[in-house]
């Protein structure tokens, strides 16, 4: 109900403009919906690989520009505030490390501002010690949630497979109860706790720690985290995908209204707008976006032309590569859309009711398609930097 006032108060501000303000103001709009501020604490033992955890998260290495500092000693001694590359509204905030001799959860608390936090993740390369439920006891006060996260496991299970005997789902069970275990001794009641390793990110309990954290946050923070994710595994990739779909109505009804206005050429010069900047927001989401598709290259050990040779989708080409001749070429059904809601404008009230349905139905048939195939590009470019048939 809120969506639909503010977009026809928006429709009544676009009357009034020419051509090319109305098309600026339509691209800061649909800007707005992903300014909402996500904040991620992330804490624990020194050494316990939180700075990797820091850039795995945002869907960097340890040498990425932009990277937290990684270091045999703790190297954080106030909080370090590392904005997500393509979502500066999304932070993830390195912490000063604990379980040092000089201690107190109620200073740190205070140091590092724990109100600022939608929640935290507590990081410990093997176990969970007494400062782990000390800091556990200040984040309840400020009734924000926490998740255990177990770091290194990769190191863990390198280390059982020289053992003659080796499985690696009872190795992870044994690792999982053992830390569960170990929590309830020092006094954490149903410990909601994640195997992770910050090298490959993509393995163990990461699909798990997503769905929490989704599950925990409101509507419109579950939108931003599920956008920022790196799009490290299928599941991530068909939940992104499920997110930017639900946006598509929206995005259809801004276009009705701005249809329904009496401005030739308008309705075009919107929706080609609103196009573009909502498929260069799928290409960012689903990392396909050049900068991202180098950084992975270099990560991955694949060729940037090898990934590129997997976009087969006209509209990544069309956007993400800054060419709009592609996407004009397959735009044609919207040329029809503009010249029939130019006669549909004639009619009084129930012409523009018309425009804006048939505006509506053309976009919303557009934008499903192009996510449709932008999402089987990444899912290939997934598949092909596992290593794994399609």
């Amino acid at each position: 109900m809120i969506s639909t006032f503010i977009d026809v108060h928006l429709q009544e501000i676009i009357s009034h403009q020419d051509i090319q303000t109305a098309k600026n103001t339509i691209k800061e709009y649909l800007k707005q919906q992903d300014r909402v501020e996500l904040n991620i604490g992330v804490t624990g033992e020194s050494g316990s690989g939180k700075s990797t955890f820091v850039n795995a998260f945002r869907g960097l290495g340890d040498e990425d520009e932009g990277s937290a500092k990684i270091d045999v000693v703790e190297t954080t001694i106030k909080p370090e505030v590392y904005p997500h590359p393509n979502y500066d509204n999304v932070k993830v905030w390195d912490l000063p490390g604990i379980g040092t001799q000089n201690f107190k959860a109620d200073e740190y608390s205070k140091l590092v501002q724990f109100e600022r936090y939608d929640f935290f993740i507590i990081i410990a390369a093997d176990r969970f010690r007494e400062c782990h439920t000390q800091l556990v006891e200040e984040i309840k006060k400020m009734g924000k949630k926490f998740y255990f996260v177990r770091s290194q496991i990769d190191n863990s299970i390198r280390a059982e497979k020289r053992k003659k005997i080796f499985d690696e789902k009872k190795t992870l069970d044994k690792i999982r109860e053992d830390c569960e275990n170990g929590l309830r001794k020092i006094g954490i009641d149903d410990p909601v706790m994640f195997l992770i390793s910050g090298w490959e990110l993509n393995k163990y309990d990461i699909n798990l720690l997503q769905e929490r954290m989704e599950k925990d946050l409101p509507q419109h923070k579950k939108h931003v985290l599920m956008l920022a994710l790196p799009n490290i595994t299928l599941k991530i990739n068909e939940k992104k995908k499920e997110v930017l779909e639900k946006n598509i109505k929206r995005v259809a009804f801004l276009s009705a209204c701005v249809a329904a206005v009496p401005i030739p050429c308008l309705s075009l010069t919107v929706d080609l707008a609103i196009i573009a900047f909502e498929i260069d927001r799928y290409c960012k989401a689903f990392g396909l976006d050049r900068k991202s598709l180098q950084q992975l290259c270099e990560r991955s050990g694949k060729t940037l032309e090898t990934l590129e040779s997997l976009l087969e989708s006209v509209w990544h080409k069309g956007i993400c590569t800054s060419s709009l001749s592609v996407l004009l070429n397959e735009s044609t059904l919207l040329v029809t859309e503009e010249a029939v809601e130019s006669v549909l404008r004639v009619v009084p009230v129930l012409g523009s009711v018309g425009a804006g349905a048939l505006s509506f139905w053309t976009l919303s048939r557009m934008l499903k398609n192009a996510l449709n195939d932008i999402a089987e590009d990444a899912r290939n470019v997934l598949m092909a930097v596992l290593d794994t048939e399609v």
